[in-house]
């Protein structure tokens, strides 16, 4: 394993060591309100969702005394993404990891700091969640780059792609159409937590196992394509029967 991958593991495991210590403190602290408005998820359930919050917090209240604007959350995002993607495209799996949460950390400040701030807007929204597509759309597109010898590679990133992009655009259609579902396996939290621990792990594991590098990524990222098209799917069935609800029969 590389002088890379090694820090990327004690970082990993340095933050992880902040679980029990968060643990402890929860037992007088009430749940972030943000993270109650959310639907529980089999991946990442409240208590997680608070406890990373509770880390962060101390960066939020730094970004809100600097008067950073939300839109710049945004843009480096994006940023975090391409550059992401330059990492998988290079092989630096644990550079790339990191990354990519530092990109999922930008979209969590983005929306926490314009709440804060009374900047919550249309424009915001929308420049949020479509720039969230660019970056993650970088990110795979630098993995299918890197898979580019291997079809199978090629292909998990091509479905990882393109089944995050269908669960973000069957919540978007829906939402348009007046019916607002968030349900699902893997929603973009959980993409962004398996991508990144998966890209940490694997300079560790795969010499462990024998394998060649990449292949504990590539089994996730297989897993995130297949994970995604199947909420893509549910997302659709329960929007579509939703709409149907609505609608008065025909005669």
């Amino acid at each position: 394993m590389n002088r890379s991958g090694t820090f990327g593991l004690l970082a990993a495991a340095l933050l992880l060591l902040t679980m029990p210590v968060y643990a402890i403190v929860a037992r007088a602290r009430p749940d972030d309100p943000e993270v109650a408005r959310r639907p529980r998820t089999v991946l990442l359930g409240y208590w997680v969702r608070d406890w990373l919050l509770w880390v962060i917090t101390p960066l939020e209240r730094l970004f809100l005394a600097l008067g950073i604007p939300p839109a710049a959350f945004n843009w480096a995002g994006v940023a975090f993404g391409l550059a992401a993607g330059v990492a998988y495209a290079r092989g630096a799996f644990a550079a790339a990891g990191w990354l990519v949460l530092l990109g999922g950390a930008a979209d969590i400040f983005d929306g926490r700091i314009a709440r804060a701030r009374g900047l919550v807007s249309k424009a915001g929204a929308f420049l949020d969640s479509t720039l969230d597509r660019f970056a993650e759309t970088f990110a795979y597109a630098g993995l299918a780059v890197w898979a580019r010898s291997s079809a199978w590679g090629v292909l998990a990133a091509v479905l990882a792609l393109g089944g995050s992009l269908l669960v973000s655009y069957a919540r978007a259609r829906g939402e348009g159409l007046g019916v607002r579902y968030q349900g699902g396996l893997m929603q973009r939290a959980e993409r962004l937590v398996l991508l990144a621990l998966a890209s940490l792990l694997d300079p560790a594991v795969t010499p462990l196992a024998g394998w060649p590098p990449g292949r504990l990524l590539l089994g996730v990222l297989a897993f995130i394509g297949v994970a995604s098209l199947g909420t893509a799917l549910h997302r659709t069935l329960a929007i579509a029967r939703a709409l149907e609800g609505e609608e008065p029969p025909r005669r």
